[in-house]
C-alpha cells in the first residue's frame, strides 16, 4: 500500500509519501507545497490544489492520510488553515482516495510514544523508521510522521479482518493510541514494533 501524508497549511503544505509491505517502510518521497503570503487568498487556494494534485498524480498513492487543523487563539488564522485543510482534503478525495483524518497528539503518540513531543522528536524518529531519506523539513516530516501513523492503522484493522476507518480511527484521544510501537533498527521487527526499519533500496530515494 502507498500511503500519502498530508500536513496541511496555507504558506507551507507538508507532503510525504511511503510503501508499506507488511510491516515494512519504505520511503517514495517529500516535499513541501508553498503559496505567497502576496496573492490574494484565493489564488493561494489554487496553487495549494494544484501542487498537490500534482504530487498525486506522478506517484499515484492508494490512501491518503490527513493531519488534523490546529486551532489556535487567532480566528482568521484558523479560519484560513482550515480553508486550506479543506482544499488538501478534496485534492486527495477527487483522486477517489480513501482520507482518513488523524489528530496531531495521535500521530505524535504513535510514533514517538508521547502526545507532547515536539517537532524535532517527531523528525528523528522519521529519520529512523526512513533510513537514508532527505526530509525537505519540518512540514514534510510531519506528513512522512502521519504516512506511517496511517499505515499502522490500516495494517492494524487489516490484521484483525477490519477495514480501516478513514474518518473516526484517527481521531480516538491520544491515549488510546498504541503505546509506543519501539520500532527496532535492525531486519526483524520489535516485539512491540508496528514495523521493522528496511534500508534504503538502491534505486534512492524514488
Amino acid at each position: 500500500m502507498i500511503v500519502i501524508g498530508l500536513d496541511p497549511g496555507l504558506q507551507t503544505s507538508g507532503w510525504g509519501i511511503i510503501e508499506a509491505k507488511g510491516n515494512r517502510l519504505r520511503h517514495i518521497a517529500n516535499g513541501r507545497v508553498c503559496s505567497r503570503a502576496s496573492d490574494a487568498l484565493s489564488v493561494r487556494l489554487v496553487a495549494l490544489h494544484d501542487g498537490l494534485d500534482a504530487v498525486i498524480r506522478a506517484h499515484t498513492p492508494h490512501a491518503a492520510a490527513v493531519e488534523e487543523t490546529f486551532v489556535n487563539s487567532n480566528p482568521q488564522s484558523t479560519l484560513k488553515l482550515g480553508q486550506a485543510r479543506g482544499v488538501v482534503m478534496l485534492v486527495a478525495a477527487r483522486a477517489g482516495l480513501p482520507v482518513a483524518e488523524y489528530a496531531t497528539t495521535f500521530v505524535k503518540k504513535a510514533i514517538v510514544g508521547t502526545g507532547g513531543a515536539d517537532k524535532r522528536q517527531v523528525r528523528a524518529m522519521v529519520e529512523r523508521l526512513l533510513p537514508g531519506c532527505s526530509i525537505d523539513g519540518e512540514d514534510a516530516a510531519d506528513a512522512l510522521a502521519v504516512a506511517i501513523c496511517h499505515a499502522h492503522m490500516a495494517g492494524s484493522a487489516a490484521s484483525r479482518g477490519e477495514q480501516p476507518s478513514p474518518s473516526g480511527e484517527g481521531r480516538r484521544d491520544a491515549r488510546s493510541a498504541a503505546p509506543g510501537w519501539g520500532f527496532a533498527r535492525g531486519p526483524e521487527p520489535h516485539p512491540r514494533a508496528g514495523f521493522a526499519v528496511s534500508r534504503p533500496s538502491p534505486e534512492g530515494e524514488g
